[in-house]
């Protein structure tokens, strides 16, 4: 591996990809954005990364970026993210997800790129029969948002079996946190995830926050999940990307989480904790395809790649969540 590595990142200027351009700027690498800035934000690129604004599915676009800037691997982090929309509106899903990563697979082919980073979910697991979920388990999504993103790892498996192509499919469980020195977060308006939430409340962006559930097979009744710091997510890229690099025969699907949860009040205690103030809650009704527990087993990743994850600790996710929150009000 040399310096040298230019790496296309897909959704670059979205809250993973972004903090994905971070981790490879500092690892030496070259990433190179393609974002149609639907719902990212052109701010979120440093300066020195080279932008285009585009559709992954435009191959003519993806073919020059990947001619002009020689782009080595991909990773790919464009697409649409939220589960209840995914079922109001499939097509959608199918279109932004499935069909715009088959185009991108094929420019990459096409192009000479052979190694393929891909941005996964344990939505593709469903309600897991057990938990932690281990990489083997069924994969029977309960959703077109699950659907669409298994129909990808199903496209880069069957590519990597009949090309010269490897890849790897990073599963994550539920990303929290912020870039620890506050060069990027998570920003969009009107986020659904817990933590993004909680902080808006503590700032007085939200009235309160909604407890979906109190009746879990859980120790407090409420849905435990597996929230992984968004850097040390952005690190298993990287290390991912040289895995690829080094061994160009072997593909993978990994988890990323922590291998162990917590629950919905044991993450707004830790807001609690951090703020010194107590947020207001309001109990509502389950959400439609909850499990009760979602954790991931993470050792594939540790003995495979020795990913060790630098901030895990909940209150410490909660600190940087709330330190990019404060920065977005100025």
């Amino acid at each position: 591996m040399t310096a040298e590595t230019n790496v296309l990142v897909t959704g670059g200027a979205g809250y993973i990809g972004s903090h994905a351009v971070l981790a490879l700027l500092d690892a030496g690498k070259r990433p190179v954005v393609i974002d149609n800035l639907v719902t990212g934000f052109r701010w979120a690129i440093p300066e020195n990364v080279t932008f285009y604004e585009g559709n992954v599915a435009d191959a003519d676009l993806v073919a020059r970026i990947i001619r002009e800037e020689r782009i080595d691997a991909i990773m790919h982090f464009a697409g649409s993210i939220i589960v209840p929309e995914s079922v109001e509106n499939p097509l959608k899903y199918y279109g932004n997800n499935t069909a715009a990563s088959r185009s991108l697979i094929e420019s990459a082919l096409t192009n000479g790129v052979r190694h393929f980073i891909f941005s996964s979910t344990a939505a593709t697991y469903g309600i897991p029969e057990s938990s932690p979920v281990r990489e083997g388990m069924p994969t029977l999504p309960i959703n077109p948002y699950g659907m669409s993103k298994l129909m990808t790892e199903y496209m880069l498996r069957d590519v990597a079996a009949a090309h010269d192509f490897n890849y790897c499919a990073l599963r994550y469980f539920n990303v929290a946190g912020a870039d620890p020195s506050a060069r990027s977060g998570q920003s969009t308006a009107g986020a659904t995830h817990l933590i993004k939430v909680a902080v808006e409340a503590a700032l007085g962006k939200r009235d309160s926050v909604a407890i979906f559930g109190t009746d879990y097979a859980t120790a407090d009744g409420t849905g435990v999940r597996d929230y992984i710091h968004v850097s040390d997510l952005a690190a298993a890229h990287v290390i991912a990307l040289d895995a690829l690099l080094t061994d160009p025969a072997s593909s993978h699907i990994l988890n990323c989480g922590y291998g162990h949860g917590y629950s919905v009040l044991e993450v707004l205690d830790a807001v609690d904790r951090v703020t010194n103030q107590m947020l207001d809650r309001k109990i509502e009704g389950r959400r439609a395809g909850d499990p009760d527990e979602l954790i991931s087993d993470n050792r594939a990743i540790k003995s495979r790649f020795g990913w060790q994850p630098r901030f895990d600790n909940l209150d410490t996710i909660v600190a940087h969540a709330l330190q990019w929150e404060r920065k977005l009000s100025r």
